[in-house]
């Protein structure tokens, strides 16, 4: 398997995602909503924002991309969105904001793990850059307990996230770049399948208080408002939305290396704006080795990689 080289806006459409991605976890950790309930918001709000792009291209292009083959992508992508914002916004409540960050972006390690298995090869680069990452995870456990800020269930459940954002990058990748489907053609669909079934999930698991309007648009009129708008706008247009633009460029375990960044970014921003941050010394190492690990992987990549043709 090969890949060709990217263009450098695709590096650079990735760096503003990143950013943007990363002002999700700090502006949903600063809700006091249940946690599902929050994720269905960001994801309703993010529809609207997703609306005018979607218009414009579904008038340019038809419904020619959706086929039955497309369709049954755009669902299961959707499925494993809902999952990873799910589990993620869980985490959120039960472990530090540093350690949900860290482990939800782990996805090269999954991703890695299951190029390993389909692949059956054993590239020395490849199992180096694994292992320090599995290594890094495990030290970083060392700050969680049964109880407290960082528990090993919240951990459990942003690894869950992070295993279903691998998921969604990889049926991602297949729509836009093999299936060559426009951006917003692709990303509403999927935005708006999740947002329901993220509402269903909320509507049947979760207990809400008098004052919250546990509906898709409850948010409206609300004194989370302002929040949800930074959520669509930031984590959603320019984070979600330019991961699966730069998707059609870079290979999904390229956009998880970039998210490992997360954790740094989000940690900076959750100080800003919560005022106060959390972060363990085996948090500090074991996130270290996990970027490590990770940056190893991308060299591997790029050992397969060849030139882009100019014919």
């Amino acid at each position: 398997m090969t890949y060709e080289r990217p263009p450098a806006m695709a590096w650079a459409i990735l760096a503003i995602a990143l950013f943007g991605v990363s002002s999700g976890g700090p502006l949903l950790a600063s809700m006091d909503t249940p946690p599902v309930l929050r994720a269905s918001w960001r994801l309703w709000a993010t529809c609207i924002v997703l609306v005018p792009g979607f218009i414009v291209q579904l008038k340019k292009s038809g419904y020619e991309k959706y086929n039955l083959r497309n369709l049954s992508l755009i669902t299961l992508s959707g499925f494993a969105l809902a999952i990873h914002f799910a589990a993620w916004t869980w985490s959120l409540d039960h472990t530090s904001l540093a350690h949900s960050l860290l482990f939800v972006t782990s996805h090269p390690i999954v991703i890695v793990s299951a190029m390993f298995i389909i692949e059956r090869k054993a590239d020395f680069l490849l199992i180096t850059g694994a292992c320090i990452g599995f290594m890094g995870a495990g030290v970083a456990l060392l700050d969680a307990s049964d109880s407290g800020s960082v528990t090993y269930v919240g951990d459990a459940a942003a690894f869950i996230g992070a295993v279903a954002g691998a998921a969604y990058l990889a049926v991602g990748r297949i729509l836009r770049s093999e299936s060559k489907i426009p951006l917003f053609i692709y990303a509403f669909p999927v935005t708006t399948v999740s947002a329901i079934i993220l509402t269903t999930l909320s509507a049947t698991f979760e207990k809400t208080g008098s004052s919250i309007a546990a509906h898709p648009f409850g948010w409206i009129g609300s004194e989370y408002f302002l929040t949800i708008a930074a959520l669509a706008l930031g984590a959603g247009l320019l984070g979600h939305t330019g991961l699966n633009a730069a998707l059609r460029w870079l290979p999904p375990i390229i956009i998880s290396v970039g998210l490992l960044f997360e954790p740094i970014l989000g940690s900076v921003i959750g100080l800003l704006l919560l005022g106060t941050i959390e972060v363990g010394f085996w948090t500090v190492l074991g996130g270290v080795m996990m970027i490590f690990g990770a940056t190893i992987l991308t060299f591997w990549l790029e050992s397969r990689t060849e030139p882009r043709s100019t014919n």
